[in-house]
Formats: C-alpha cells, structure tokens, sequence
C-alpha cells in the first residue's frame, strides 16, 4: 500500500529561504513583533501541519482566482494574481505580493482583493486588525486606493467580505513598524511581547512556536545589550 499522508509531506515540503535583515514581508507585520524578530534570529524548520494549512490558503486562492476570471462573472476582470512589489526604504526593503486587483466594471474601478482561508466563518463580524494592516500597505505600495479582505471557509467555500478605506495614517503606522523591527534586529535587542501585553493578540501566543523561547526571554542579554526597558 502506499503511504499518501506522506506523499503529501513530499510534495508540499519546500526549503525554507533564510530571511535576511533587510527584507521584510507584510503578512508578517500584523503580528507580534518578537516573534518576527524570532523568526530571524532563531528560524526553525515550518512544521508539517503549519505548511499543509498554507498549502490549503494556496488553494483556496487558486479557486478564487478561477471565481475572479471565470467568464460566468462579467461584472469583474481580473487584472492580475499574485502581482509582486517591492517598497525600498531608506536601508531596507519590503517584499511582498498583492493577492489579486481586479476591475469592477460597473464604477470603472480597481479594487485589491487580498484573499483569506479561514476555519469557522461563523462569528466573523469584522475584519482581523492584522489583515486590515497588511491591505492598508498593498494599496500604499500599489496607489490603488480601494480594497477588500475576502474570507473564505475552508470547510464550504463560504465567504464573508469587508471593504477597507485606505487610510494613509494607518499604512504609514504600518511602514514605522517595519522600521521598529529593523532597528531591533540590527541593534540585536529583543522587541518587547506584544502578543503577552495586548489582550486583543493574545490568541497568536497559543500558536506560536516560539512561546517556550519567548518565556524564558525577559532580563535576558542578547548581543552584550539587555533587552528590558
């Protein structure tokens, strides 16, 4: 018999590129900043479930594209997928792509489409602050100045979606915690846990693989600098 739980391991395994100071990515940003920096300075090979539930997300993109393109859908054009882009900053870059601009033809508009696979759709009443700041920076970076978040159910391809206004304060907020995390990588000093101190962020605590680390941290030196303020 063949083995298909492992076949599936094989062909979704995928090697890992090494993050480097300097280059930063959105989806990253909504979250806690310490474990970003963990992720630097400390990277850990993606565990099997983490990288089957990303592989599903490609999934469910990939359908939504199919929706967005199909001919059955002429009230919207897709104008591309995946579109990558890059903001270079005074010494660092941000690195990321746009899920999906399509054209709403009835207002002659363009709109950002950044896709999310969820597990319970149900109770989803807004937005998740984390998503909005990842869309506040893709229609920053792309002056496309009108977007909305899809949520999609993994479990019956139900949706629920939510318009964002672009609001430049709120993306330049988003740019100054890019700059945050680049002076703590560079100084070697360890971002305060936010996740800990945030009663809104503590749910990323539960699935962070680096919470033993993150526990043993405070009044911890790193690099000959001591981390508390």
């Amino acid at each position: 018999m063949i083995d298909f739980d492992n076949m599936i391991i094989n062909y979704i395994k995928r090697e890992e590129k090494q993050r480097v100071v300097g280059r930063y990515y959105p989806s990253e940003i909504g979250g806690c900043l310490r474990k970003v920096w963990f992720l630097y300075k400390q990277p850990k090979e993606v565990e099997t479930d983490l990288l089957k539930i990303f592989h599903i997300g490609e999934i469910v993109h990939d359908f939504v594209v199919d929706v967005l393109k199909s001919e059955k859908n002429p009230e919207v054009e897709l104008i591309s997928a995946e579109q990558p882009f890059e903001l270079k900053m005074r010494d660092y870059i941000i690195s990321g792509r746009v899920d999906d601009i399509i054209l709403l033809k009835s207002e002659n508009k363009k709109i950002l489409v950044e896709v999310k696979s969820i597990g319970e759709l149900n109770g989803l009443n807004d937005a998740k602050q984390q998503h909005k700041m990842q869309l506040q920076l893709y229609m920053f970076a792309t002056n496309i100045r009108d977007g909305v978040l899809l949520y999609v159910d993994k479990k019956n391809l139900r949706s629920k979606i939510f318009k964002i206004d672009y609001d430049e304060a709120e993306a330049l907020k988003v740019l100054e915690r890019f700059s945050i995390l680049h002076s703590y990588l560079k100084d070697g000093v360890i971002p305060e846990p936010e996740a800990k101190l945030d009663v809104h962020k503590s749910w990323m605590c539960r699935f962070c693989e680096y919470k033993d680390e993150c526990n043993k941290i405070d009044g911890v030196t790193i690099n000959g600098k001591n981390n508390k303020k």
